[in-house]
């Protein structure tokens, strides 16, 4: 309890002190930004003089479209330099993740649940749905092969096929 606290009126007193610090720090830095941008533009634009003959006016949108060329091919080279810099960046968080060590993955326990309790637990309380797998499955009936006929006398089976255009009479002339 050696720890002396700061009163009310005197934090109050602080903070609106560093309020007025920062708000100065930040209107110098608009007043720099502004100055900054005015000395570039100076030295990079200079005053727009419009001439009054034909032939000064191409000349003007010649070395108009020279600079618009130019300051392009400055962008894509920052838009480069940026993208290089991102991937670089990526696979850099990428080493770090991997030097700080494997993740282990947790052993698994083995859980046993009916389907009813699963569809509890994912569904919810309200929804109490009794399901019955083996009613869904797919009825399948087996088919009893028939045995082949006794061994008998051939007659006997061309007779029973008589009925077949007269497949018996085809025998019978044969024979």
């Amino acid at each position: 309890m050696s720890e002396k606290r700061m009163t009310a009126s005197r934090k109050h007193h602080l903070k609106s002190m560093m309020l007025a610090i920062a708000e100065e720090k930040l209107a110098k830095e608009r007043a720099e930004a502004t100055a900054e941008k005015s000395a570039y533009m100076e030295q990079n634009c200079p005053p727009l003089s419009l001439p009054g003959t034909l032939q000064e006016l191409q000349d003007l949108c010649k070395k108009l479209h020279q600079t618009i060329d130019k300051v392009d091919e400055e962008r894509y080279d920052a838009e480069a330099k940026v993208t290089k810099a991102n991937k670089e960046i990526e696979e850099l968080k990428i080493k770090v993740i991997d030097l700080r060590g494997k993740f282990k993955k947790p052993v698994l326990r083995k859980v046993r649940m009916s389907a009813d309790q699963m569809l509890q637990a994912l569904l919810g309380s309200k929804h109490k749905v009794s399901l019955d797998l083996r009613a869904n499955l797919k009825q399948v009936k087996k088919e009893v092969k028939e045995e082949p006929a006794e061994v008998g006398d051939w007659r006997k089976n061309v007779e029973d096929k008589a009925g077949m255009d007269g497949r018996k009479k085809m025998f019978e002339t044969e024979a």
